[in-house]
């Protein structure tokens, strides 16, 4: 089997680029989903997220409101470093679990795994090879307000805080640029698969 990373800045097009694998014939983890579940109720680090934040996280009904937890953790790197510490454990357990289940059934399965932060958390180093996606920061703040609802400042604020694009792409095997069209994204995601395929074989 092999393990690969995808990461790239907020909004850079990660999970199109995994989406696109995924239509190749690449398993795709995303991350991002497994932390959800995470914080589900009854999930692993549910308990410790409000015990560690506090009942004002929660809706209606115990379910912890992700936006406002958001709004409580993104503009302090101290409450995210113990946000992320309680759910990331969670998180690789989980991929593991998945990753072995997919090897054991497919030997020479590709699968990827989609984070936001595994240059920053040193975690790039589990994968046999990275894949980075970036575009502009323009597009970056276009697009996550678009698809967040977040103002532009509250954007910015989040893209301040995170390694520049520069940085994570000297870590890559692979780089994947989504500035332009979908169909030019998607035939270097094609190019990208090639490479993995005859090293998966």
């Amino acid at each position: 089997m092999l393990l690969v990373g995808l990461t790239g800045g907020l909004a850079t097009g990660k999970s199109f680029v995994g989406q696109e694998l995924q239509k190749l014939g690449c398993h795709f983890i995303q991350a991002d989903e497994l932390g959800h579940q995470a914080l589900l109720r009854g999930g692993e680090a549910y308990e410790a997220a409000v015990a560690e934040f506090g009942k004002d996280v929660l809706a209606e009904g115990g379910q912890i409101d992700r936006r406002k937890l958001g709004a409580l953790v993104f503009a302090h790197p101290e409450r995210l470093q113990r946000l992320n510490a309680i759910v990331h454990p969670a998180v690789r357990r989980r991929e593991r679990e998945i990753a072995a289940d997919i090897a054991a059934r497919e030997p020479d399965a590709i699968v990827v795994v989609e984070a936001a932060i595994l240059v920053e958390t040193g975690s790039y180093g589990r994968f046999d090879k990275l894949i980075v996606v970036v575009c502009g920061r323009e597009q970056q703040i276009e697009r996550a307000m678009k698809r967040s609802g977040l103002c532009r400042a509250e954007v910015e604020g989040r893209l301040d805080r995170q390694l520049p694009d520069e940085e994570k792409m000297k870590f890559a095997d692979f780089v994947i640029d989504t500035s332009q069209s979908k169909a030019h994204t998607a035939e270097q995601v094609r190019s990208v698969y090639e490479v993995l395929r005859s090293v998966s074989r």
